[in-house]
């Protein structure tokens, strides 16, 4: 069977990971409950606590709000003045186009395309350069993924100057010495992002780390309740647990060494990736997407890498499965 990256069945999931809903409409006949590796979230996620019930029939306090990014703070070693709590690196990094007003934006290619979309939504030229020439554009911003998805690049962060430059830490939790949050220069804005390493990502919570003016005007997009209880009651238990996120990397990193030895066993080439998501690249991917997808195992494809595919890291009951979706994938 010969499928190309514009091939209908790969259409639908070629802008990001976590499309369920469309893969079982799309493959209807595929064997459940779905494996999805579409998204880099940690399968074993931390065992927040909920919130109270008294706590879910009222407005979050804005006290409950400070304390979370005071937690959030602490863990991201930077003084609690410069962290804003966001419902979602998503929803920071659409919301900082309109605070830097800035009129062009380059962004380090390739990166998550919410980051074109959004300054492209504000009206903003935008240009995509590879990493190594981001400082060499004119642009009045810069946005840097470290490390980058899909391809897990990492490497040394520019002093931006009299420009912005916006940092997307959301996959850094897995190695936090990567991260600039306490060194960064006053035109720097650090995302960090809580859904992804904690495994939590429904909760919808998110960091912006800048200047202390800055973060009250990023703060003030989002109005005075910008999270929800369950966001503030997870994020200040889980930003306390490190022993927890100690015994995660580990594991995840152990994880991730497993799943490589199991794409290269099944034809693929390893090209990048985190301890939460690893970047494989086969020559007839998009065909090995709809053959995993019609196993009931979800990966993600690339519309400008056709030849790559994504793969988060599965729940420990399902790596029997995967392994034997790999194999008849191959075939």
């Amino acid at each position: 069977m010969s499928v190309q990256s514009s091939d209908p069945e790969l259409a639908e999931f070629l802008r990001h990971g976590g499309r369920l809903a469309a893969a079982r409409a799309a493959f209807p006949n595929a064997p459940g409950p779905w494996i999805d590796l579409s998204t880099g979230i940690n399968p074993r996620p931390y065992p927040a606590r909920r919130a109270s019930p008294a706590a879910l029939r009222r407005l979050p306090d804005p006290q409950e709000t400070a304390a979370l990014e005071a937690a959030a703070a602490r863990a991201f070693g930077v003084s609690p003045d410069r962290v804003v709590a966001t419902p979602g690196t998503e929803a920071a990094l659409r919301a900082l186009p309109r605070v830097l007003g800035a009129r062009s934006v380059a962004i380090a290619a390739p990166a998550y395309g919410g980051h074109a979309e959004a300054w492209r939504l504000a009206g903003a030229k935008v240009v995509c350069v590879p990493r190594e020439r981001l400082m060499q554009t004119a642009a009045e911003a810069m946005v840097l993924v470290n490390p980058n998805n899909p391809d897990g690049a990492t490497g040394g962060i520019p002093d931006p100057g009299d420009r912005w430059l916006i940092v997307d830490e959301a996959f850094v939790e897995t190695a936090p010495e990567l991260s600039i949050a306490a060194a960064a220069t006053p035109r720097t804005i650090v995302l960090r992002s809580f859904g992804k390493f904690y495994g939590l990502a429904g909760v919808r919570l998110g960091f912006a780390i800048a200047e202390p003016g800055l973060a009250a005007r990023i703060g003030a997009q989002f109005g005075d309740w910008p999270v929800s209880a369950e966001a503030i009651a997870a994020g200040v238990a889980a930003y306390g647990d490190l022993a927890w996120a100690e015994r995660t990397r580990a594991r995840l990193a152990r994880e991730a060494q497993r799943l490589d030895h199991l794409l290269v066993r099944t034809g693929f080439e390893i090209v990048g990736g985190t301890a939460l998501f690893r970047l494989a690249a086969a020559s007839d991917a998009p065909r090995r997407f709809v053959a995993l997808a019609r196993l009931g195992v979800l990966a993600r494809p690339f519309s400008d890498q056709p030849t790559w595919l994504r793969f988060g890291l599965p729940k420990p009951k399902d790596w029997p499965r995967l392994a034997a979706a790999l194999e008849a994938s191959a075939r």
